[in-house]
């Protein structure tokens, strides 16, 4: 019992140490620009150059956009 104790003692301080020392925002999604909805269990972000965090690397053509509003789906776009 006083294991079981001592553990729980361990866990709320490190959790309040890791609420004091955090940044206090909330974490931003990977591949999200600013303003994209990122919340929820598994978050999909708008299709579209605009939509990304990081611009493209190539110009954006209709191969790309049609790939980017296709994905998460399965199925390849039908411009290939």
């Amino acid at each position: 019992m006083r294991m079981i104790l001592t553990l729980l003692a361990l866990g709320a301080g490190a959790y309040v140490i890791a609420r004091r020392t955090g940044s206090g925002a909330a974490p931003r999604a990977a591949a999200f620009a600013d303003g994209q909805p990122s919340d929820g269990l598994r978050p999909v972000r708008d299709a579209g150059p605009e939509a990304m965090r990081d611009p493209p690397q190539s110009e954006w053509n209709k191969v790309d956009e049609a790939s980017d509003q296709s994905f998460p789906a399965s199925d390849p776009p039908s411009t290939y």
